[in-house]
């Protein structure tokens, strides 16, 4: 923690969770604002289905890649310069994207797009660890999910919007503004947390070293699994979502918002909730009970998709369950992976999002297409994720000097 924390930022803490929200936000608006425009952008670059998921797949590289060095990079040349040169690079990338006339370029940009759009949300977490002591930053952590869980509702909105009344390029201007915007702001507003004796030098050697040591740290792989893991056992509906909500659910695509807004509803209660406890219930005991929540709601999913025939009623409800036990436990776990190496908090941020992009890419690119078209297959393939976080927890708890439920 920056010893100078309480004249770094003066303000009240759910301000500088908004702007830390609005930084972790880009990540998700920059992939589900142009999703409802994928066949117009086929038709108008004369691109194939396939060639579509490179733009999506280049992105998630990108974002992947990027992620092990947006936090070293913040370590070593502090936190601001790292948030504002990312906004710039993904403000110049939206403009390539909106001028792009090949299906060549667009995929380019979109590579340039997420190598940038990580930066704010590694970085944001560092800043939250730099300038709140634990349960203040799990307060904070959990108003920074609460805001964050706005992105992925309103995105496609925006989306579709612009893109049925001024077309797809109109969505990547959209984007730039949302980079200029965010710039400005930042460049005002976000102070500099990274306190002059904690700053890490920038060379190669001690940077591999780094990751050497967390990568083949297995508490805190561990952790990493246990808070990214679970959350693909959601994710995974949200990629089957045409299929699941179109062909399984009966919804026309109108009243595909239901199922957002139950699930980001979901996640925006469980993080409150998180905040509320925070200095309140010892936080071993809070993960346990976010995992039992989401264990209850994945069984009970597999016995329903088995005994009953699928239903927006009945389906949608226990997705935003689960997302609530998810949301309830991801802030505490987060904290204790970033205070595992609390001199590289930066680096630990880095390596923790490159993971879940990774998990991510693996779900969307395998595992997605292989179950959503039956909806016991969907119940089962996420309980099964849930699983392994929930035994890497179990596994990580006695090394943490933690006692088992």
């Amino acid at each position: 923690m920056n010893p100078e924390a309480s004249r770094v930022w003066r303000g009240p803490h759910w301000m500088l969770a908004a702007l830390l929200a609005c930084l972790s936000m880009l990540g998700p608006f920059s992939i589900d604002t142009y999703l409802p425009a994928f066949t117009g952008i086929a038709a108008s670059l004369g691109a194939t289905p396939v060639e579509m998921q490179q733009t999506l797949s280049a992105y998630l590289l990108g974002f992947a890649v990027m992620n092990l060095f947006h936090g070293a990079l913040a370590d070593s040349f502090g936190r601001r310069p790292v948030v504002l040169g990312g906004l710039a690079l993904f403000t110049l990338a939206s403009v390539g994207c909106a001028l792009s006339q090949s299906i060549g370029m667009l995929v380019f940009f979109r590579a340039v797009q997420g190598m940038s759009a990580g930066a704010g949300m590694v970085v944001s977490r560092a800043i939250i660890r730099d300038l709140f002591r634990p349960d203040q930053a799990q307060k904070v952590m959990s108003q920074v999910t609460i805001y964050f869980g706005v992105a992925p509702a309103i995105a496609p909105i925006i989306g579709g919007f612009l893109f049925v009344h001024a077309g797809w390029h109109a969505i990547f201007w959209f984007l730039v503004g949302v980079g200029v915007v965010l710039g400005l702001t930042m460049w005002r507003m976000l102070p500099e947390s990274l306190h002059p004796t904690q700053v890490q030098r920038f060379h190669a050697r001690p940077l591999l070293q780094g990751y050497a040591q967390m990568a083949g740290s297995p508490v805190f792989i561990a952790l990493a699994l246990a808070s990214g893991v679970p959350f693909n056992g959601m994710f995974l509906y949200v990629l089957s979502a045409p299929v699941f909500l179109g062909e399984h659910l009966q919804l026309g695509p109108t009243q595909f918002f239901w199922f957002f807004m139950a699930t980001i509803g979901g996640i925006m209660a469980g993080a409150g909730w998180s905040g509320r406890l925070a200095g309140q219930l010892p936080p071993q005991r809070q993960i346990r009970r976010g995992f039992r929540i989401m264990g209850t709601v994945s069984v009970a999913n597999v016995l329903l998709n088995l005994w009953l025939p699928p239903s927006p009623f009945w389906a949608i409800p226990v997705l935003a369950l689960f997302a609530f036990g998810w949301a309830l436990m991801v802030p505490v776990v987060t904290l204790m992976l970033l205070d595992r190496v609390p001199e590289r908090r930066g680096m630990a941020s880095s390596l923790q999002a490159c993971l879940g992009s990774v998990a991510n890419a693996l779900v969307a690119g395998l595992i997605a297409p292989l179950v959503m078209h039956s909806t016991v297959a969907l119940a089962v393939s996420s309980l099964l994720m849930l699983g392994l976080g929930l035994a890497s927890w179990a596994w990580v708890q006695p090394r943490l000097g933690v006692p088992p439920a």
